[in-house]
């Protein structure tokens, strides 16, 4: 399905990205971008992962001769506003108060950069999650265990208590987790091509 013998580098530290791309046969190693994640507020949210994406691929690409980079980004937006990762335990809490009863959109980017030849692609897939009202106190619960604070939009689908606050979502569960799996999947085929 996906060639052993190419070398692909995973351009993030996210467990939950590593373990989808395990999930569909990829080997590779990990090397994180560490570039500053900023949003462009003059872009729309698919541009905005799709530039992150190929940003955070690019840095790393630059420090190997060959191999296939691959790089990701989320962010949740909420009418008109982009949720990131929030920076502290209150934040988290705000973000969780504002997702409760309401639906949001989640927009994964990726991108995937040839370290030899440097030719590139980024796409991005969107998808849209309906929360059921939340209970003040199962919101603090939830932050006080530590898990929102890594995560777009202070909650992880595929968490114990984040599972429990999704009432529905409309398009591609792995775009919540983090990775649209299907989609990248066959874009990487075509990237693959000779």
């Amino acid at each position: 399905m996906i060639s052993r013998k190419k070398k692909f580098i995973l351009a993030s530290r996210s467990p939950r990205r590593a373990h989808l791309l395990r999930q569909i046969g990829m080997n590779f190693s990990v090397r994180e971008s560490a570039i500053d994640e900023i949003i462009d507020e003059t872009k729309s949210p698919a541009e905005n992962v799709k530039q992150l994406s190929l940003q955070k691929a690019s840095a790393v690409a630059s420090h190997f001769r060959s191999g296939i980079v691959i790089g990701s980004d989320t962010i949740v937006v909420l009418g008109r506003e982009i949720l990131g990762k929030p920076e502290t335990k209150k934040e988290a809490v705000a973000m969780l108060h504002q997702l409760s009863g309401r639906t949001h959109t989640v927009f994964t980017g990726f991108a995937l950069v040839d370290a030899q030849s440097k030719r590139s692609f980024a796409d991005f897939e969107k998808t849209k999650v309906t929360f059921r009202d939340l209970g003040a106190k199962e919101i603090r619960e939830y932050v006080r265990s530590g898990s929102p604070l890594d995560k777009a939009g202070a909650y992880g689908i595929q968490d114990d208590y984040g599972a429990v606050f999704v009432e529905r979502i409309d398009g591609c569960y792995y775009t919540v987790v983090g990775f649209p799996l299907a989609k990248f999947y066959i874009a990487l085929q075509k990237f693959l091509l000779p």
